[in-house]
């Protein structure tokens, strides 16, 4: 079994992911515990065969979240980690992400 790759997330990715997991919450009480195990089996995903995901600007990988309109955005960097820079909402203009790379 190959040895998975560390997802690490900016600042800015982090923020993205903890607002809308509070997002979510707000709007009907354990819908953030759902969207937080979403992006778990993603990240597991994205750790386990990274070069899966398209390319969709410069160097970001984008893989798209299951039953949420999200996406994480990721570089996969030269040994092997994997830099979260976005965890992005698909309705929003990517020009916001795409400033930080």
């Amino acid at each position: 079994m190959p040895i998975a790759n560390p997802v690490i997330f900016t600042k800015a990715g982090r923020a993205e992911l903890m607002g809308a997991l509070d997002w979510y919450e707000s709007q009907v009480p354990g819908l953030g515990r759902d969207f937080g195990l979403a992006v778990a089996a993603l990240i597991e995903r994205v750790s386990s065969n990274p070069r899966q995901f398209p390319v969709v600007y410069k160097n970001i990988h984008r893989a798209l979240l299951r039953h949420f309109p999200y996406s994480l955005m990721f570089v996969i960097e030269t040994d092997g980690a994997l830099l979260a820079v976005a965890c992005f909402h698909a309705s929003r203009d990517p020009a916001h992400w795409q400033e930080r790379v």
